[in-house]
C-alpha cells in the first residue's frame, strides 16, 4: 500500500482507514442519524427522549441507533429497565459539533448553500 506525505507534512492515511472514515461519514449523512449524534453529544438519553427530540417514531429511533451502536459511535448502558444511549466515540462529537456549528454561522449570515453536486 502507497501513502504519500503532502506539502504540509501529513501523511497519506492508509486505504483502511480511510474506508473506516467513509463509512462513519455515510452513517452521519443521514439526516436523522446526525440529529441523533447531536442530541447525545449533549448528554446521554433513553430512545423515548431522543424520539421525542427529533421527531421520530420510536421504531425509526431505535433502528438508527442500532445502527451508530454496531458502528461503534454510541453505546448503551441499563439504567433499571431503561435503556440509555451515550456517545461512545468523543472524536465524532468534536467532528458532528464543529461541521453543525459551522453551517450554523454561515446559515446565520448567509442563506444556506447545499453541499450536494459539490
Amino acid at each position: 500500500m502507497v501513502t504519500g506525505t503532502d506539502s504540509s507534512g501529513f501523511d497519506d492515511p492508509s486505504a483502511e482507514v480511510l474506508v473506516e472514515a467513509a463509512g462513519a461519514f455515510g452513517l452521519l449523512a443521514s439526516p436523522a442519524r446526525l440529529h441523533i449524534m447531536w442530541a447525545l453529544a449533549q448528554g446521554e438519553s433513553d430512545v423515548t427522549g431522543l424520539a421525542e427530540r427529533v421527531g421520530g417514531a420510536l421504531p425509526a429511533v431505535s433502528q438508527h441507533l442500532t445502527k451508530l451502536r454496531l458502528a461503534g459511535l454510541v453505546r448503551a448502558r441499563r439504567e433499571g429497565r431503561r435503556q440509555v444511549y451515550l456517545v461512545d466515540d468523543p472524536d465524532i462529537v468534536t467532528v458532528v459539533r464543529l461541521l453543525v456549528g459551522r453551517l450554523t454561522d454561515r446559515a446565520e449570515q448567509a442563506p444556506v448553500r447545499h453541499l450536494r453536486g459539490v
